[in-house]
């Protein structure tokens, strides 16, 4: 069975230690998806000058943040990692000139999701860097480059948010009930449309192609790995958000489902 790809909104990193609604969206995530051979993770927190993966055998938990509770810095996620993997999705990407790498792991954006989606942490995991050099055309030829993984039984799987400006975000959870500014909400659903509609051009032209995209990312990290993914879609992919909605007023937790 060919796999699905799946794109996380995964916000705060106490997501992994709360039982909340967006958690527990993590968790519905994998409720209907095929038993995944293995995953490759794009995570909004390994962008950097390069393609790199992830070639651990064993690869480390990384706690990429600070100032949050120490049950949160004591979270391992012990999936194995996939040399082999890592070694095909290389080939796959051929021109980029993907490297393998010891010196990362699996940082927040990956395990925070993945440890509510396969808590046993038993399926194989290979994190790809985002090469913060290239266009968002680029990137998302890197994703095109990734679709054959889905028919050997890997889950292409990024981690970002549709919308995340922290600045504004921090300002507004300051209040009790933050609200969610009206170009935030202008952005997910304009941004929505275009998945809906495999309207990829308009994807790749959201950011940063409009003013509403500049507000709702001051920084791509955290757009960039939704356009991996559309790339490894296809136009025959039914496209569904198991998870909609903003936390701390403009960060958007809508999750994808292709396929």
């Amino acid at each position: 069975m060919r796999m699905p790809v799946i794109f996380a909104g995964h916000g705060s990193p106490m997501n992994a230690i709360e039982d909340n609604r967006w958690s527990r969206g993590f968790a519905a995530l994998a409720d209907d998806l095929p038993m995944p051979r293995a995953i490759l993770a794009i995570s909004a927190h390994w962008w950097v000058e390069g393609t790199l993966l992830t070639g651990d055998e064993q690869p480390k938990t990384i706690h990429d943040f600070h100032g949050f509770p120490e049950a949160l810095y004591e979270i391992s996620y012990p999936a194995p990692g996939a040399p082999a993997l890592a070694q095909r999705v290389a080939q796959l990407l051929g021109s980029a000139g993907a490297a393998l790498s010891t010196d990362w792991g699996l940082d927040h954006g990956t395990w925070s999701v993945l440890k509510w989606m396969y808590p046993e942490a038993g399926v194989p995991v290979v994190q790809l860097s985002m090469d913060r050099r290239l266009a968002p055309a680029e990137h998302f030829a890197i994703g095109q480059r990734l679709a054959p993984l889905r028919d050997d039984g890997v889950l292409v799987f990024g981690s970002g948010n549709i919308v995340h400006n922290l600045r504004d975000a921090f300002q507004r959870m300051r209040t009790d009930h933050p609200d969610t500014p009206d170009w935030a909400r202008r952005y997910d659903e304009a941004v929505r449309e275009a998945l809906a509609q495999h309207d990829h051009d308009a994807l790749v032209a959201a950011w940063p192609g409009s003013e509403d995209g500049r507000r709702s990312h001051p920084m791509p990290d955290h757009w960039l790995p939704l356009l991996y993914c559309a790339g490894a879609s296809d136009g025959g992919d039914a496209v569904r958000f198991p998870v909609e909605g903003f936390d701390w007023g403009s960060l958007s937790m809508r999750c994808v489902r292709f396929g």
